[in-house]
């Protein structure tokens, strides 16, 4: 490949053919595309680092095969009411303290009532006053409801695709691929950052992979923040004991998400704890500059921040502030 083919102009609008192709290239060369976008875009060496409280565990109406809080699965998860607001601001200030940025708030429902959205609002309160960034991630949003939480001063909701439309029924039932839609462009509308990712490993195949890719890098704009997650399966889900994805396959997925989605924060996101250093390593290397950081995802592990923070020491790199 020459260079020429490397350095292509940047496009606004991806075909999921264009984006398998991307999957296709050889490493090295897809490698250096995602390095090169990166770099016209970002400084290579910073990480914007991100902490995830659940402030309501379990009891979810949904039936999403991967989650071990849907209250149909037996995984061990206990159900855990809304949080107060002192452990809320608690968190966030050790958040603070130990480097992140951005704090994140999610809650097991399948959408909020207006009633549930009150408490909400006062923790997104809270931690802003605190000088962070903040995101929610609270399911389905209704009409309205996007509003409360910009004025709140809410900088980011997190609604992921997950998956691509023509997979999405084989992981979750219990609402459309348009659901999710719909809740992208109610935050949208009311002036709301944009979080919007996937779950790679739940047995889908390359061209679902890029199917995925392909729907958020054609959302208009772009999610602002993008985390890719590789599948964390917990035992009493129907996805546990699915084939594990290749880890070479991942990072792919990451490189090809920084190629079509330039601008936006591509984060590591769910799995880090079962990859390793030279894996993480690598997506780094292929353009993703945000990570979760903390001991915990909601539900399920995540390296400890001094971990991360050896990592990027041993990387040269620094988080973003």
């Amino acid at each position: 490949m020459n260079e020429a083919m490397l350095q292509m102009k940047p496009q606004t609008e991806w075909s999921v053919a264009q984006v398998e192709a991307l999957f296709a290239l050889p490493f090295s060369d897809l490698m250096y595309r995602a390095q090169t976008t990166h770099r016209n875009h970002f400084d290579p060496n910073a990480v914007q680092l991100s902490t995830l409280l659940s402030i309501k565990t379990g009891g979810c109406s949904e039936d999403c095969g991967y989650c071990p809080q849907a209250a149909r699965y037996s995984t061990g998860v206990e159900n855990q009411d809304l949080l107060p607001l002192s452990e809320v601001i608690a968190a966030a200030q050790a958040a603070k303290a130990n480097g992140a940025s951005r704090f994140c708030m999610g809650a097991a429902w399948r959408g909020p009532k207006d009633r549930d959205l009150e408490p909400v609002v006062e923790m997104v309160k809270a931690v802003k006053a605190l000088g962070m960034e903040t995101c929610v991630t609270l399911g389905m949003l209704r009409d309205g409801q996007a509003e409360k939480l910009k004025t709140a001063g809410l900088d980011y909701y997190n609604h992921n695709l997950d998956t691509a439309p023509e997979f999405y029924g084989e992981i979750i039932s219990t609402r459309e691929y348009q659901d999710r839609l719909d809740t992208l462009g109610r935050v949208r509308n009311a002036g709301i950052n944009v979080c919007c990712g996937g779950i790679v490993g739940l047995g889908e195949s390359r061209a679902s992979r890029a199917g995925l890719i392909a729907q958020l890098a054609n959302l208009d704009p772009p999610p602002e923040s993008v985390p890719i997650n590789m599948l964390v399966q917990v035992e009493g889900t129907p996805l546990y004991g699915a084939e594990a994805l290749d880890p070479i396959e991942f990072v792919r997925t990451i490189a090809v998400a920084r190629i079509t989605m330039p601008q936006s924060f591509v984060r590591l996101s769910a799995g880090r704890q079962e990859m390793g250093e030279a894996i993480q390593a690598l997506c780094l290397l292929a353009g993703a500059n945000s990570i979760f950081y903390g001991e915990k995802l909601l539900t399920t592990g995540n390296p400890e921040a001094e971990r991360d923070r050896a990592l990027l020491d041993k990387l040269g790199m620094h988080p973003l502030v």
